[in-house]
């Protein structure tokens, strides 16, 4: 992925915050989200971690609007999101989401420039600007190579970085995405964290979902652990990486040492740890911040 910029946004982008929201899924007892509040403030990444399961998903389709919430809201800047025209919405927010499969066979150009629909009249082409929005995407999500390949072509890491793509072409103030980096080799994974720290830098709002624990303690500044649909640490790296804390959230054995490249905490899990994971939650943690 290259760092060439595409136009910064004017101003910061708006904080995105979610307000005591519950969710519980038709069917279900559980609540999916229990209470669950945070705000993803322009000019970082805030980070959205947890074990499958705990609600990390969900809390992406309360902000689309794609489930009901039981309680709280969600707003973007003072506006709660239930109330914002999806044409505005989407000139605000782009979203990643965690899984999307190819459907009519456009080209990787033709897709990514679906980013620009709504900056678009209803019967508007494209312009020569926004041509030129969608190629620099492309370049900044490292799929420029692919501009006229059929995205039913491509491999799963070259479609989730056209996914990437497209996202950056609607050229919004918030930016969320749902476990990006699937499918992505090493190299492309620290190229989309690099990026998104680049886009933050801008002053864009940027939340994120990961799996990726050691990553997201070095980029994101703000990091929010779910565990089974309630908050169980929010704040820094150094305050939420914590051994004890980790372990009774994932069920396993673990130490946090320091990851010796930059110094942020990095998760260590042990192995032998099935007896633990097979364990009652609330047990004694073994490991712990090192």
């Amino acid at each position: 992925m290259s760092a060439a910029p595409i136009p910064a946004p004017r101003v910061a982008g708006p904080a995105l915050r979610f307000h005591d929201v519950s969710v519980t899924y038709r069917g279900r007892t559980a609540p999916a989200l229990k209470s669950v509040s945070f705000v993803a403030a322009p000019g970082m990444i805030t980070a959205v971690v947890g074990p499958n399961g705990s609600g990390k998903s969900t809390l992406v389709r309360a902000l689309l609007r794609r489930v009901p919430l039981g309680s709280g809201r969600v707003s973007l800047a003072d506006d709660d999101v239930l109330g914002v025209e999806p044409r505005a919405f989407a000139r605000a927010v782009a979203v990643v989401p965690q899984r999307e499969e190819p459907g009519v066979a456009l080209s990787v150009m033709e897709f990514a420039s679906l980013g620009r629909h709504a900056h678009r009249g209803a019967f508007g082409g494209m312009s020569a600007a926004d041509a030129a929005i969608v190629r620099t995407a492309l370049l900044r999500a490292g799929a420029d190579d692919n501009e006229n390949r059929r995205i039913d072509e491509l491999s799963g890491g070259e479609w989730q970085r056209v996914r990437i793509a497209r996202a950056l072409a609607q050229d919004t103030r918030v930016l969320v995405l749902d476990e990006p980096t699937t499918f992505l080799d090493i190299a492309h994974e620290m190229a989309v964290f690099e990026l998104l720290d680049a886009l933050a830098q801008e002053g864009r709002t940027i939340l994120l979902v990961s799996h990726q624990l050691n990553l997201v303690a070095r980029f994101a500044s703000h990091i929010v652990l779910l565990d089974r649909g309630s908050v169980a640490a929010a704040g820094t790296a150094n305050e939420v990486m914590r051994g004890e804390t980790l372990e009774r959230v994932y069920q396993w054995p673990l130490v946090v040492t320091r990851d010796p490249a930059v110094g942020a905490p990095a998760m260590l899990p042990l192995r032998g740890g099935g007896a633990f994971h097979t364990g009652h939650r609330g047990g004694p943690a073994s490991g712990g911040a090192r």
